[in-house]
């Protein structure tokens, strides 16, 4: 992901519809689409860990999700944590919450995933600051053999499907996404979001 801020990444291009039936899914996906096809138990450490290492973070995004829903704060603030996460998770999953759902996984794969990051980069090339933002500009093509050998070296290291909604979220940095990373998150079993 580039060195950018979080506030000052492009949200999603517009792609096709990821969900065209239950089954098929075409890539890559926007924010909404991650969300309703992401395993729960993801959003949940997700969640854990902003209310863990960045209150701020998860006040913020609780706020702003609220609004987005004509409510206060104090309706989702007042139940029970797993009441929250369920709310934000069904919330996450409607199209006009896509800039607040991108930049919540993105600020958690940034802070809470450096390593994932880092260690993908490395296996791809990619110059980055150690921690795996970006430097410079993002490559206009991935090795597809160098991208393999990657995702099954770090299958075996990473949650598969957190592994996964970062690549997600990695191919959404480009419009359309990577067709070496998007054939592979189409076809690859070990990548499946839930």
């Amino acid at each position: 992901m580039q060195a950018h801020k979080m506030s000052h990444l492009h949200s999603c291009q517009p792609h096709a519809k990821a969900f065209d039936s239950p089954t098929k899914i075409n890539f890559p996906v926007k924010a909404h689409e991650l969300y309703s096809a992401v395993d729960p138990s993801v959003v949940t450490t997700m969640l854990d860990w902003f209310r863990t290492n960045d209150r701020k973070v998860y006040k913020s995004a609780v706020s702003t999700l609220a609004a987005n829903r004509k409510l206060r704060p104090v309706f989702v603030e007042k139940k029970s944590t797993a009441e929250q996460y369920a709310w934000i998770l069904k919330t996450l999953k409607i199209p006009a919450c896509d800039t607040i759902g991108e930049h919540m996984i993105q600020a958690y794969l940034m802070a809470g995933q450096q390593s994932m990051l880092a260690m993908f980069c490395d296996g791809l090339g990619i110059p980055h600051d150690g921690k795996g933002s970006v430097i410079g500009e993002l490559p206009k093509a991935l090795d597809a053999e160098r991208l393999t050998t990657t995702i099954d070296r770090l299958l075996d290291i990473f949650e598969p499907k957190l592994f996964a909604t970062y690549l997600h979220c990695f191919n959404m940095q480009v419009p359309n996404g990577w067709p070496e990373l998007t054939e592979k998150l189409a076809s690859d079993e070990r990548l499946k979001l839930a």
